[in-house]
């Protein structure tokens, strides 16, 4: 045997997945809070939007992360599109007679659980950058006011949420569509 070992190294040549991430989290973030707002009501688009785009494009996104050695990306984008199925199937379960509706104090948990790994998340981003501290900080406190919503049953906090939310999410369309407008122009 030979101790001469060569190591072979594989160019990173996939495309940045965080603005399939970003924007699959926020136009479905956006959408939903429209609706928290009370500009609509909840129905077919909201969860199509969130089994699709919110869900499966997210899980993609952090699964392109995990293969670019991200470990950030791939937590974040896999488990918010984890959230956005699990969100769809706390709605439409019940409905179709094959689980009991959560509770307004399971809601809060959930979201509670939700708020907490997110402003885990956000000390994270204070390594990253300051549009990624935005979306993470507003997503952390987004959880919170859907967590208080429920356990006061207040709609004004519902509607204040949903008007948070739409920021949120407005800001993560942002960050998606700015990293994609500075890769074109190599901008980076």
């Amino acid at each position: 045997m030979s101790d001469n070992v060569t190591k072979v190294s594989i160019k990173d040549t996939y495309a940045n997945p965080a603005p399939l991430g970003l924007l699959g989290f926020g136009m479905t973030t956006v959408l939903l809070n429209i609706h928290n707002a009370g500009l609509y009501p909840l129905g077919a688009m909201i969860l199509g939007m969130g089994i699709f785009y919110g869900g499966f494009a997210q899980i993609i996104a952090g699964v392109q992360e995990w293969k670019k050695n991200n470990t950030f990306g791939a937590t974040a984008f896999t488990s918010y599109g984890f959230f956005w199925l699990t969100l769809v199937a706390l709605l439409v379960l019940p409905k179709l007679g094959l689980a009991e509706a959560p509770g307004d104090k399971a809601m809060a948990a959930y979201f509670i659980m939700w708020g907490i790994f997110t402003t885990v998340m956000f000390i994270g981003t204070l390594k990253i950058n300051l549009n990624l501290q935005i979306v993470f900080g507003t997503l952390s406190v987004l959880f919170f006011l859907l967590a208080i919503s429920r356990i006061t049953g207040s709609a004004v906090v519902t509607k204040i949420a949903g008007f948070e939310g739409i920021f949120c999410g407005g800001y993560a369309i942002y960050t998606g569509l700015s990293q994609i407008i500075q890769e074109l122009y190599k901008k980076k």
